[in-house]
């Protein structure tokens, strides 16, 4: 049996395809054409990650977290700048929850205590 999610092919990124929390890194913004064939153009804006081969259609609250995250509201200067990429199971769309996905900055690891020799001195200060 197949899962739906698997039956549904989608040239863009979408939920089913991030299972867990990725790092990833930004290759790319730009408006791509989202109206079917023979219809009026549907730009909307996508980001293209190094790691994943779809890119990801953009809502407005995603494009405020990447540029809170990549610390700029020029999306050239995001290239480069790694992203987290999650499943958030409470976005809701149309007026309904259905899930979608969501950007993080990563999170800054823990402030190592400095050391102290035996003496209750810090090693790490420099006088």
């Amino acid at each position: 049996m197949a899962n739906i999610n698997q039956m549904v092919q989608s040239k863009y990124l979408k939920q089913s395809d991030v299972q867990d929390p990725l790092i990833v890194t930004v290759q790319g913004v730009k408006q791509v054409n989202m109206a079917k064939e023979g219809e009026a153009p549907e730009m909307k804006w996508a980001i293209k990650f190094r790691e994943l081969d779809k890119p990801m259609i953009l809502n407005s609250t995603n494009i405020h977290v990447a540029a809170k995250v990549c610390g700029s509201d020029d999306t050239d200067d995001w290239k480069g700048k790694e992203i987290v990429i999650y499943t958030d199971p409470n976005v809701s769309f149309g007026g309904q929850v259905v899930g979608g996905l969501r950007f993080r900055g990563q999170e800054k690891a823990p402030v190592k205590a400095a050391s102290k020799d035996s003496t209750g001195i810090d090693d790490d200060i420099p006088f």
